[in-house]
């Protein structure tokens, strides 16, 4: 797993990437059950990064209201 291969994932936006690995890590160490294989030890922040290498997790964007 590389940075170029993570920011693929996030249409080479750093900030996108960063973003979605602190969610989906704090989504982990609230519980949220992994979908990739990861060890006891593994902290939620690498479990993230390794789920969006794999493209089990994506970033979705909300529609801006008008008005």
């Amino acid at each position: 797993m590389s940075t170029e291969e993570l920011l693929e994932k996030t249409a080479g936006s750093v900030y996108k990437l960063v973003i979605l690995a602190a969610r989906r890590a704090l989504e982990l160490s609230e519980g949220s059950p992994s979908l990739v294989h990861a060890g006891p030890k593994m902290k939620p922040a690498l479990v993230a990064l390794r789920e969006i290498a794999e493209g089990k997790v994506s970033l979705r964007l909300k529609k801006k209201e008008k008005g």
